[in-house]
């Protein structure tokens, strides 16, 4: 049986890369849908390659957008999400990817969807995975997205052209609350781990917030030092999904480790520090409110998701959280949040005020670059795709 032939895009959004599609031209049963995204990205793969598909082996290349025209009045597109498993035959839609949030604006200038308008071009973009709202200000020339620049972020070798994003509302996008249990902080009691301070947080994604100090980490660990410990791995694994159950984003721990391992993150954090990046600098204590470690999909983010950043820094500015405490400031406000991540810095401005009597996540502002990499078709073999028509999917893509 022949091959078939997806039309496609790969890009760089901030520190991940993905595959987008068009809207229409993935099959619109889910079922169907997320069998042909892991064949794409050639999952699941226990040798853990994705040697038979176009996915990079890791948790930030290993994801998919779809984007699509919005009919909200309010988006100008709407944007779904996929997180694919490397190892397992599971997409997760439970959260979204704020890094590849950034390239969803530039695709959707290039391929028509939004017109340019001058210098910098505004594209409004409805996160269909979290039902929240992002503004994407791309820097535009000639009728499109600007890619050379001198803007540079920790953990992407090169510099480009700045693209801010506004992540607007950002809380409760999973649990109908900023913080889920109404308090700054909780005790958990974890199997095996013992009782631990965490802060249960729902801005940009779901996430869960320890002192790397209580589970005997510095906090400025690097990858290996993280990966190569499947006893540490196991004991983080265990406090996030009893963080997702008391979230109620789960029913038991064993749900969470199963159904959605995207999220909620886990994050460990620390008071500013100096350490030495992967890279082999020094970022200096001065330089940083938060030394902070992210997992992703079982593994260390290599630098910070935004998702991660958004909860991360908006708990910041809320008294008495775990980041608040590292970061030793006072409450609310607006405020630039630096987290100090493996790869170097991240700047996030976050925007906290106090709503009656609960704390209100109004936004969160980050810089990221984007660029768009290869473009023409992916391909799986016909036997995936039985009960779909690939010359329906071209010409949605022409459409």
């Amino acid at each position: 049986m022949t091959q078939v032939r997806i039309p496609a895009v790969l890009m760089r959004g901030g520190t991940s890369k993905g595959v987008f599609f068009r809207g229409g031209v993935l099959p619109a049963d889910p079922d169907l849908r997320d069998r042909v995204l892991l064949r794409i990205f050639g999952s699941p793969d226990p040798f853990r390659r994705q040697i038979d598909g176009v996915g990079g082996a890791a948790s930030v290349t290993s994801k998919a957008a779809i984007v699509s025209p919005s009919v909200r009045p309010d988006s100008d597109v709407d944007y779904l999400f996929a997180q694919i498993s490397i190892d397992r035959p599971l997409v997760d839609y439970s959260s979204s990817c704020g890094n590849l949030s950034s390239a969803v604006g530039s695709f959707a200038i290039e391929e028509g969807m939004v017109a340019a308008a001058g210098e910098q071009t505004t594209v409004r973009i409805w996160q269909v995975n979290t039902r929240k709202r992002i503004l994407a200000h791309v820097a535009t020339r000639d009728g499109l997205p600007l890619v050379d620049g001198d803007y540079e972020i920790d953990g992407v070798p090169s510099p480009g052209a700045r693209i801010t994003l506004e992540f607007l509302d950002p809380a409760a996008s999973a649990t109908g609350h900023l913080l889920p249990s109404g308090r700054a902080a909780d005790r958990l009691d974890v199997p095996g781990v013992g009782e631990i301070l965490v802060t249960l947080v729902d801005a940009g994604a779901p996430a869960v917030l320890v002192s790397a100090a209580e589970i005997g980490l510095r906090g400025t660990e690097l990858a290996p030092e993280i990966d190569e410990r499947p006893e540490l791995l196991a004991r983080l694994e265990a406090i996030r999904s009893h963080g997702a159950v008391a979230m109620g984003l789960a029913s038991s721990p064993g749900e969470a480790t199963l159904r959605r391992p995207a999220t909620p993150k886990i994050a460990m954090l620390a008071p500013a520090t100096p350490y030495v990046t992967s890279r082999g600098t020094t970022v200096e204590a001065s330089r940083v409110d938060v030394v902070a470690r992210v997992m992703s999909m079982g593994r260390l983010h290599q630098a910070y998701s935004l998702t991660g950043a958004t909860a991360t820094s908006v708990a910041t500015l809320i008294p008495g959280t775990v980041a608040n405490r590292a970061a030793g400031i006072a409450g609310g406000g607006e405020r630039v949040v630096r987290l100090g991540h493996p790869s170097g810095i991240m700047e996030a401005t976050a925007v906290v005020e106090m709503d009656g009597n609960e704390w209100a996540a109004r936004k969160v502002m980050i810089g990221r670059t984007a660029r768009r990499l290869m473009e023409g078709c992916v391909l799986i073999p016909g036997s995936v795709a039985t009960a779909w028509s690939p010359e329906g999917t071209e010409k949605a893509a022409r459409a």
